[in-house]
């Protein structure tokens, strides 16, 4: 199949396709005569793989790693579970860090009464002086 059936089955652009390329992610495919690439259903496979770990969390290097080890005849079952859990306790940091944003929101929300002019208001003015205090 060309490039474009290819996305389209694997619900990525072609360009998408282009770059996992480029990285080493996805094989590049025979070409046609006429220079056309000529991708097997293993590539759909494949994308599809790399696009669900992307909506897992993962990144491409991680992502690259889990290719790695399933084509890696001494790798383990345990091994793809150590980076499935490293992936949940760096999910589980990023919630913590995001609670502690959406409780700084909330709290400079609830100091802002929406009936001053912009520049008197105390949300605007706390997030003036926390720069200042970085800066």
């Amino acid at each position: 199949m060309r490039i474009g059936e290819l996305a389209s089955e694997a619900g990525v652009g072609v360009e998408t396709l282009r770059f996992y390329e480029r990285r080493g992610l996805l094989e590049e495919p025979p070409r046609t005569g006429s220079g056309y690439r000529a991708y097997g259903r293993r590539a759909v496979r494949r994308v599809r793989f790399i696009r669900r770990a992307k909506e897992l969390g993962f990144t491409l290097r991680e992502i690259d790693e889990l290719l790695a080890l399933s084509c890696d005849e001494g790798a383990t079952c345990g091994d793809v579970r150590r980076r499935a859990e490293a992936k949940v306790a760096d999910v589980e940091e990023r919630i913590r860090r995001l609670a502690a944003i959406r409780d700084a929101l909330v709290d400079l929300a609830a100091n802002c009464h929406g009936d001053v002019p912009a520049s008197d208001c105390p949300l605007l003015d706390r997030l003036d002086r926390a720069a200042e205090v970085t800066r």
